[in-house]
């Protein structure tokens, strides 16, 4: 395909997966309130007269602004169509890639649409369960003699960010087997990085989570170390299956190839005699007679 013909099809692979967002988000549109609810069900509400009494456990949320709920309505629809559309956005990604790659790459690629989905949706998942924790340690840094007014888009930015970071990160482990796959990187490499790999999971989980609670860190964390060994082993499976169709697989990179030093005797030559019959046509002279010799010999 030509260049124009690759852009086009990208802009039919994007157009695709954008109306398909916009039909998810209208329909969650018609059943906002429902998810609504669904989103604030984790948040501890309190009025005014019960503040007092549970001073740091709860938060009065309220709309600020006349557009502020038509804002939220809209956050909330957007929200649920990325996430609903999952599976559609991610095969038209397969889709534009697909027709460039071989047999095995495709095996290889469909393997990866059909793991991404769920693993994304097990990160939704997550996020959703640590909410209302992560909410809890939140709000308990309310200072003294004060409540706590919230409103709801800055508890869904909370959300949304949880929902997207939890997704994305665990679709990590998922990319370790693909390197793997394509041979960037070995199983045996990938043990011998756990150590820096434990860490830099924990570290980023620290980041991730708005709330510096050990509990929603590790409830980040834990997964995604679970699915690290899970990679690791799936790697190792398949570094052991390259090796037993590999005949050079336990060759050493640092090692000189065995060169056949050995002399063969040579043949002897055979003598090549020039004829002396004559030759047809005026006699040649003694000299240039054996010029002609020379250049036939």
């Amino acid at each position: 395909m030509a260049l124009a013909d690759h852009l086009r099809e990208l802009r039919n692979r994007v157009v695709k997966s954008v109306l398909a967002i916009v039909v998810i988000t209208i329909i969650a549109a018609m059943y906002h309130k429902q998810i609504e609810d669904f989103l604030l069900k984790p948040l501890p509400r309190c009025t005014m007269e019960t503040a007092g009494q549970f001073h740091g456990k709860c938060a009065q949320v309220s709309n600020i602004g006349l557009t502020a709920g038509f804002t939220w309505m809209l956050k909330v629809s957007l929200t649920a169509g990325v996430v609903a559309t999952v599976p559609i956005w991610l095969y038209q990604v397969w889709a534009f890639v697909a027709p460039g790659l071989h047999k095995h790459e495709k095996k290889y690629a469909v393997i990866f649409m059909v793991c991404g989905a769920p693993l994304f949706l097990a990160g939704v998942a997550c996020a959703i369960l640590v909410l209302p924790t992560t909410v809890d340690v939140l709000i308990s840094f309310t200072p003294n003699n004060t409540t706590p007014i919230l409103p709801p888009e800055d508890y869904l930015d909370i959300a949304t960010r949880m929902v997207l970071v939890f997704g994305l990160a665990f679709e990590f482990p998922l990319l370790l087997v693909m390197l793997n796959i394509v041979g960037m990187v070995t199983g045996k490499r990938l043990l011998g990085w756990w150590r820096g790999m434990v860490m830099a999971i924990t570290v980023f989980a620290a980041f991730a989570t708005p709330s510096a609670d050990p509990v929603s860190m590790l409830t980040l964390a834990a997964p995604i170390w679970a699915l690290y060994f899970i990679a690791v082993a799936i790697a190792l499976v398949n570094d052991k299956r390259k090796a037993r169709r590999n005949p050079d697989a336990g060759l050493s990179d640092e090692e000189a190839s065995h060169l056949d030093l050995s002399v063969e005797a040579v043949a002897g030559a055979e003598t090549v005699q020039a004829s002396t019959a004559p030759v047809a046509g005026p006699p040649v002279p003694a000299a240039r007679h054996e010029q002609q010799m020379d250049d036939i010999t």
